[in-house]
């Protein structure tokens, strides 16, 4: 049991929350890569911007021991408050997901990471304006009950809402960006039939969601879901994952039954195979490690993950940990204009 928890701690800090500073997130992310492989061809250069990301915001993080993946302890940091002006959206009701609505122009989805909120993205709607902005909140994480996210899997229905939801707000070829597992939702609504996706952004997710932990949904999809059984289905595993999640900067206000069922998605979900049949341009934001041994190797790791995108650009933004919108926001407001054709 100690190696089993040991492996569910790392896979909440690599999927689920940025609990380790993310200017060291490079040893346990890179960690298991080899240095094979080749780079994809439609790579775009490093973006490495003069500046550094904001020492004071970083030493923020690592005094509360956050700074990797998922913005789960954003929900903390970052009240949905933060969002001056969203609005809920009225005319659409789901039990699985909310959405706010805020700015006008050209529609644009914003879907969050794992045990976190639209709040993560208040910073880069203040930065890109002259969008209209749909701010997605899954049911369960940031402080919002789950109600049917309660039981049952995650990934699919949440994706089958958001569909569901550019149809009845009848938008005309939204854009979507994803950050994390809200990258993997992004790509599972392109990859739907008869959806009108402009275009995709994923900001530092692997298409197979075990890969971000070094390993392969074959591979660790059915430890995943044996463990998603013990923490969701006995009263010993329950009281450890809430205790876990509890002493989680962030985590607090995340339902433990969701993060569990939604890393239990994430590590069995591969979207590799499927890449060629999203037909809109897919444009992938990754997070460039700190330590310059470790760039290369990010960038064939990416290149090599998309490789069968047919329509994808690939960029790395950094010096930076998991949360690229937070550690360099000028780059990636940047980069989210360039995408959205600004």
């Amino acid at each position: 049991m100690e190696y089993v928890t040991q492996w569910l701690w790392d896979v909440i800090a690599i999927i689920a929350f940025p609990i380790q500073a993310g200017m060291r997130r490079a040893e346990s992310y890179m960690g298991s890569m080899g240095e094979t492989g080749r780079v994809m061809r439609r790579t775009a250069p490093i973006s490495l911007p003069n500046q550094r990301p904001d020492q004071q915001l970083m030493t923020r993080r690592r005094a509360l021991g956050i700074g990797f993946v998922g913005f789960g302890s954003l929900s903390g940091v970052l009240p949905f408050s933060g969002l001056a002006g969203a609005q809920p959206e009225a005319a659409f009701s789901s039990r699985r997901i909310a959405v706010t609505v805020r700015g006008s122009g050209p529609d644009v989805i914003l879907i969050p990471g794992l045990a976190s909120g639209p709040s993560v993205w208040s910073g880069t709607v203040a930065r890109v304006t002259g969008y209209r902005y749909h701010l997605v909140h899954i049911r369960g994480f940031a402080g919002l009950a789950p109600d049917l996210n309660a039981s049952g899997a995650l990934l699919s229905p949440v994706a089958d809402e958001i569909v569901r939801y550019i149809a009845a707000m009848k938008l005309r070829a939204p854009a979507l960006a994803g950050h994390s597992m809200g990258g993997t939702l992004a790509m599972m609504v392109a990859l739907r039939r008869n959806v009108p996706v402009s275009r995709v952004m994923v900001v530092d997710m692997l298409p197979d969601g075990a890969g971000m932990v070094g390993g392969t949904s074959a591979g660790m999809g059915y430890l995943a879901a044996q463990l998603n059984g013990y923490f969701t289905g006995t009263k010993a595993g329950r009281l450890l994952l809430a205790d876990m999640v509890r002493k989680t900067p962030g985590g607090e206000d995340s339902d433990p039954h969701v993060i569990s069922q939604a890393l239990a998605d994430v590590a069995q979900r591969d979207l590799e195979p499927s890449l060629a049949q999203i037909r809109c341009p897919l444009y992938i934001i990754y997070a460039i490690p700190v330590d310059a041994r470790l760039r290369a190797a990010q960038a064939r790791r990416f290149g090599d993950a998309y490789a069968r995108a047919k329509n994808a650009h690939i960029e790395g933004v950094g010096p930076s940990g998991h949360m690229v919108m937070m550690d360099q926001p000028a780059a990636f407001a940047a980069s989210l204009r360039k995408f959205l054709g600004g």
